[in-house]
């Protein structure tokens, strides 16, 4: 009965723990995305610039790992059982994604656009079924360019 007890703490903490960080993390990125949303990002290989307008090249990069709560990784279980969308993992991703690309243009902030930007996922651990916590990383990068 102990132990029954202990699990409904954890999934409890998870569930309210989890959400509150969550929507604070959802918070912080809309912030940050509307005080960097004047640089442009593209995701062309090659970009139609005049050399003699192009103060500055460099390669950007911004990384992130993202955990899942334990709440989720639980109801993640449940629905792989069954198949179909898991919504729980979808959030994780596009918080991670957005962390990393937003980390990118943060990291140059006075450039005019980055372009040729790719999004690499990798994760941390394979098996979630096993009761590891999942998690991933995401690096994005691409070429920042100061025009004059």
């Amino acid at each position: 009965m102990g132990s029954l007890i202990a699990v409904g703490v954890f999934l409890f903490l998870g569930l309210f723990v989890g959400g509150f960080n969550e929507r604070r993390h959802y918070k912080s990125l809309r912030e940050r995305e509307r005080a960097t949303r004047s640089l442009k990002l593209d995701n062309c290989k090659k970009v139609v610039i005049l050399n003699e307008s192009v103060l500055e090249q460099r390669l950007v990069i911004g990384s992130t790992v993202v955990s899942i709560d334990y709440f989720k990784l639980m109801i993640t279980g449940i629905k792989s059982l069954f198949g179909g969308k898991l919504r729980s993992v979808e959030s994780l991703l596009e918080r991670a994604r957005r962390e990393a690309v937003l980390r990118m243009k943060e990291e140059v902030p006075d450039f005019s656009m980055i372009t040729n930007v790719k999004i690499e996922t990798s994760s941390i651990s394979k098996d979630i079924a096993k009761n590891h916590v999942g998690s991933v990383e995401i690096i994005a990068y691409g070429t920042a360019i100061k025009m004059k």
